[in-house]
């Protein structure tokens, strides 16, 4: 007979799996035997699971992956199933790795509590509750509505260093080249949060591409921001620019994605963090979208950060902004910011515009302007939410290169977002199906020139 205690571990059981947490999910059936006792070493209450749940774990080493459950809609080529093993790890690695705080897992679809000798009638309904959640979870809000594609966790290590990773592939995913969108959350942010309130997994459901989600943590920045403000994070092939291209490559490999359609987008540090790849690494994304961003290799301190921030006022401001005035890039941008933004000055949006516009003004023959179509404004205003002002700029072919909106009345947060994730605020125009319908319009179609230098 199974009570209702059991049956809640079990759930809390099921619930931790779908995390990744399989290590605490066997505490709690551990706890859960005939003769086991509360306080044996791992186990956990379920308050104390709740809150373990909450924080982001990856569970795949130098660049491998690994997904939390097998039995997802989307199917993978056989040349990623076999790479799959190629990157695994041996069992010296498998050592190497715990020595290092990072312990082996158990494997892909291995079932906790399925070697703990659990009566019959338990693994049963462990098995009933586990095929409840068969398909694997994203950020889930309040309504418990899960995406039904694969939203898996890994971590990548290259020369420059290590991060974890989420990436979100559809169900209509069988092996095919589908575009990849890259994004970058902001500050105290997590790749759950900046999901769900982003809603970009659902678009990705809808349109068809997959969705690369790496993730800052706290021993890298205490706020879990990217740390853009910092000299060496500023360059190609060097700090987590380097990491996050890496990252971005090793996805595109291991799922055989199209190379031509990478796009990159954030929020706030995230946004200044994508800028700067498009800047660093402009044969890589073929558009960026920056979201209450900064612009790229303006600060190189944190007091240049926070000068900058606060809307550039002082000589540290005053200097970065001289002294970035020379970076600029070739890849089509969109720009998003609250004009009401007490975080980010907003005038830190045209600052961004300018360093993706100055390099068309100078360019620009005489016949270039001729037939170029130029700048156009259109204002707007959401049903029940803000005004906005959308500035467009058009190549000679009359195709957007560059869009710059102005949310009025809007402050730092994720313009049209969930409200099941943090910063953001539904009543602005949609920026992340703004910014999709933007990133497929353009594609890396030739060779980009290489990265400016300042």
């Amino acid at each position: 007979m199974i009570d209702a205690t059991t049956t809640r571990r079990m759930e809390e059981a099921t619930r931790l799996t779908r995390a990744g947490k399989l290590h605490e999910a066997m505490a709690i059936l551990q706890g859960a035997m005939p003769d086991g006792k509360s306080g044996k070493r791992g186990e956990e209450t379920p308050d104390e699971a709740n809150s373990a749940g909450n924080t982001f774990e990856g569970n795949t080493f130098e660049g491998s992956w690994q997904v939390v459950d097998e039995e997802v809609s989307a199917s993978r080529p056989a040349s990623v199933e076999s790479g799959s093993h190629r990157t695994g790890e041996s069992s010296a690695g498998a050592a190497s790795s715990a020595a290092f705080g990072h312990p082996r897992r158990a494997t892909t679809g291995a079932i906790p509590g399925s070697d703990l000798g659990l009566p019959s009638a338990w693994r049963d309904k462990w098995r009933q509750l586990r095929e409840a959640v068969t398909q694997p979870e994203q950020a889930r809000g309040a309504n418990e509505a899960a995406e039904p594609g694969a939203f898996t966790v890994g971590r990548f290590t290259d020369y420059a260093g290590t991060r974890d990773y989420k990436l979100y592939l559809p169900s209509g995913y069988h092996g095919q080249a589908l575009p990849l969108v890259v994004m970058l959350h902001g500050c105290t942010q997590n790749p759950d949060d900046f999901a769900a309130g982003t809603n970009m997994n659902r678009l990705a459901e809808e349109q068809l591409f997959c969705v690369l989600y790496p993730a800052q943590p706290m021993s890298a920045n205490s706020s879990k921001c990217w740390n853009w403000f910092k000299a060496e994070d500023q360059q190609r092939q060097r700090g987590e620019p380097a990491i996050i291209a890496g990252m971005t490559r090793h996805v595109i490999d291991t799922y055989e994605l199209d190379a031509n359609r990478v796009y990159v987008a954030g929020l706030s540090a995230g946004g200044a963090m994508a800028t700067t790849l498009a800047m660093t690494y402009p044969d890589l994304y073929a558009a960026v979208g920056v979201h209450s961003g900064l612009p790229h290799g303006v600060a190189q301190s944190l007091p240049d950060a926070l000068g900058l921030m606060k809307g550039g006022s002082g000589p540290l401001a005053a200097a970065s902004s001289v002294r970035g005035s020379t970076r600029v890039s070739r890849v089509p941008a969109m720009i998003f910011h609250g004009d009401r933004d007490t975080t980010v000055h907003p005038s830190n949006a045209d600052r961004v515009a300018a360093q993706y516009a100055a390099w068309r003004a100078a360019g620009k023959t005489a016949s270039d302007r001729e037939g170029s179509t130029g700048v156009s404004v259109e204002r707007g205003q959401v049903p029940d939410g803000y005004a906005y002002t959308r500035t467009s700029h058009r190549d000679a072919n009359g195709q957007s290169c560059l869009e710059q909106w102005v949310i009025h009345g809007a402050g730092h947060a994720w313009s049209g977002g969930d409200a099941h994730g943090s910063y953001t605020d539904p009543r602005g125009p949609d920026a992340a199906k703004e910014m999709l319908r933007f990133f497929l319009s353009h594609a890396n179609t030739v060779d980009q020139a290489g990265p400016s230098t300042a």
